[in-house]
């Protein structure tokens, strides 16, 4: 069975979708990425749909999913590379996407996921330093 691969980079995941999903494969994508994010406590998602020419409401709904469920587990989720006419499909749908934040490439995704973990107090410094517990 067809997968799309998921990548960890630090505190971050990083999926960059190369095809049209079909129904099936995006159900695939989401279980995989929330099993992902529980089993490496990723701090943040990073979708990378440039290569996507269509998004159906669908696959409008499975990114909003993906956003919800990565947020109850302590994730953020950004959706970067939309193309213009997928932008303007997703309006004439009428989704607006809630909970997924957007970039316009890479870069700019993961300053805004940094940014956001920042915001929420969540550094990847704070996990790799042990609480002292010691009284002196």
């Amino acid at each position: 069975m067809e997968r799309i691969p998921i990548l960890k980079m630090g505190p971050y995941l990083l999926v960059t979708i190369q095809i049209d999903l079909y129904d099936r494969l995006a159900l695939n994508l989401e279980n995989d990425l929330i099993s992902m994010v529980s089993k490496t406590e990723a701090r943040g998602v990073l979708i990378d749909i440039s290569a996507v020419s269509i998004v159906d409401s669908f696959m409008g709904r499975i990114l909003g999913n993906i956003a919800s469920m990565s947020r109850i587990m302590d994730a953020e989720t950004v959706v970067v590379g939309m193309q213009p006419a997928v932008a303007i499909t997703l309006v004439e749908l009428g989704l607006t996407l809630q909970g997924v934040h957007t970039a316009l490439n890479v870069e700019r995704g993961m300053e805004l996921l940094q940014s956001m973990i920042v915001l929420h107090g969540r550094s990847s410094e704070d996990e790799e330093e042990e609480p002292d517990d010691r009284t002196e």
